[in-house]
């Protein structure tokens, strides 16, 4: 079956069509989103000049997903996954990956403890074991090491010694690397990238915040300890789970559902596109892309207060959802092409309908 193109003599009657179920309409405010939304402008306050990293933290975390950020040093990764702990009733462990971490160091491993009834085994949790899982500089760890994320991350479950232990039902594993440094680093493979929800990439803030950067570190390092009886109560758990099942219920259109099954296929047959798309994608999305699509863009359309996903919502996530999951081409690298403008040139020839 040959791809949507914006050069399509049915075009104009899809989109009328499109209209038909797409006019702005706002879901009903609730107190779950009230709670997320309160959430971010907490975090907004102390994080400044990444708001798309912060509201990429809280796609994810609502769309019971992982995150893979990407950033120069310090540009506020560890901070805002930080804030958002404080203001959030979760746990939170950091895992600093180096050359010679273990998986046990992460997961955790059984050990021998002498009791009244004699000695025995003991499973002992691992960092792997929290709510938010910072796992800093993941691809300074080798592969081994890598993988003792993966069924976390997956299944919500790890398995240690026969044993299957449970992860909580708010679990998030927010990964960074560093893009300019390659000494001693280990790729992360294709298969593990495939497994975060979503690539978020980092770039430096504007002047503006830059200076209220420099205002909020210099007011924070001049103020004497704060009194944390002051402080606002954390946001429940229960919030956030509140609103995935609100999500779950945010209506997808079959036109919709199409449009990003469309947009997952050109990244598989870019040939069906002509020039330049056949000669720059090697490998396309998996599955996981479409899934991704779907559940970030409901996600999307939640924050906007609509009760369904318009394909504007869909373009919004998109390079966060599939940047990591192409393979560019020999030829694509030579010529310096990145996955965003692969992306940008899919969306600008894929229909909307």
């Amino acid at each position: 079956m040959a791809g949507r193109v914006l050069i399509d003599s049915n075009a104009d009657l899809r989109m009328n069509q499109l209209k038909s179920v797409t006019e702005p309409k706002s879901s009903k405010s609730s107190p779950a989103r009230d709670a997320v939304l309160e959430l971010k402008s907490r975090i907004g306050k102390s994080v400044l000049g990444q708001d798309h990293l912060v509201e990429s933290m809280l796609i994810g975390l609502l769309a019971n997903g992982n995150l893979l950020i990407e950033s120069l040093p310090g540009l506020a990764k560890t901070r805002a996954v930080k804030t958002l702990a404080k203001h959030l009733a979760a746990d939170l462990s950091r895992v600093q990956f180096t050359p010679d971490l273990l998986p046990s160091d992460v997961t955790g491993a059984e050990i021998y403890v002498q009791t009244d009834k004699g000695g025995q085994f003991e499973f002992q949790k691992g960092p792997i074991f929290a709510n938010l899982v910072l796992a800093d500089e993941i691809n300074r760890a080798p592969a081994k090491v890598q993988s003792a994320l993966l069924e976390a991350m997956e299944e919500r479950q790890v398995t240690v010694a026969g044993k299957t232990y449970k992860m909580p039902d708010l679990f998030m594993v927010l990964a960074t690397e560093n893009p300019i440094e390659q000494e001693g680093t280990y790729a992360l493979p294709e298969a593990q990238l495939d497994r975060f929800l979503m690539h978020v990439v980092i770039t430096y803030p504007d002047e503006a915040s830059e200076g209220e950067i420099i205002r909020l570190n210099r007011a924070e390092n001049a103020q004497a300890p704060k009194d944390h009886t002051s402080e606002p109560p954390p946001i429940p758990q229960q919030a956030i789970l509140d609103a995935r099942g609100e999500i779950d219920g945010i209506f997808v259109s079959d036109l919709v559902q199409t449009y990003m099954v469309d947009v997952i296929y050109a990244t598989r047959f870019p040939g069906r596109y002509g020039e330049p798309l056949s000669k720059w994608i090697q490998v396309g999305a998996s599955p996981r892309g479409s899934l991704a699509l779907d559940r970030c863009a409901r996600t999307r359309a939640w924050f906007d207060e609509y009760d369904f996903v318009t394909p504007d919502h869909v373009r919004a996530v998109i390079h966060d959802c599939l940047r990591h999951r192409i393979i560019l081409s020999y030829e694509a690298v030579s010529q310096g092409v990145t996955p965003d403008q692969v992306i940008d040139k899919i969306t600008e020839l894929v229909a909307a309908a």
